[in-house]
């Protein structure tokens, strides 16, 4: 299982339940991994996407306690012990895409962590555990410098030295 996520230099991902900017380039390597795969997130990541619908060409899984809460499409799940079990269900690859409950709750079963490193520092009222400092987590590869309009970014892959199987 993986983590894919775009934080700022503070480990920021949102603000208002969106993200902090978006970067077409990072758009188009989410899509790359994640198309054909499976994705698990928490109710308030789907309700951010456009009409609130499940990302297309993927098994989107949602995480939420609203007990007759409409997935629009998506597998509802309503506890971590059901996600997980729904989880073990699929042979395709499976990405967290959030958000912070989510991706505290499911970072130690995560093997990598496909971090988008925004060179600034955003005005975030949601946040990525910040996996330099986080106990098993190693920074293994950061790709070249890309800019958009003025900001650096780098795609950064974390990898778990003690993930755990559920």
């Amino acid at each position: 299982m993986h983590i894919i996520v775009a934080a700022d230099k503070n480990w920021g991902i949102g603000r208002n339940n969106e993200l902090l900017v978006r970067i077409s380039n990072d758009m188009k390597n989410f899509r790359r991994l994640t198309e054909g795969n499976v994705v698990g997130m928490g109710r308030k990541t789907l309700e951010s996407f456009p009409g609130g619908r499940p990302l297309p060409n993927r098994v989107n899984i949602v995480l939420t306690r609203q007990e007759n809460y409409d997935g629009k499409g998506a597998v509802v799940v309503h506890s971590e012990d059901e996600l997980r079990e729904e989880l073990k269900k699929y042979k395709e690859e499976i990405f967290i895409i959030g958000g912070e409950s989510i991706y505290r709750m499911m970072l130690p079963y995560c093997q990598d962590a496909y971090v988008t490193r925004l060179d600034y520092a955003y005005e975030a009222d949601t946040w990525m555990p910040d996996l330099d400092q986080a106990e098993n987590w190693e920074l293994e590869q950061t790709g070249e410098e890309q800019t958009y309009f003025d900001l650096i970014y780098y795609f950064t892959v974390y990898k778990n030295t003690s993930w755990k199987e559920f």
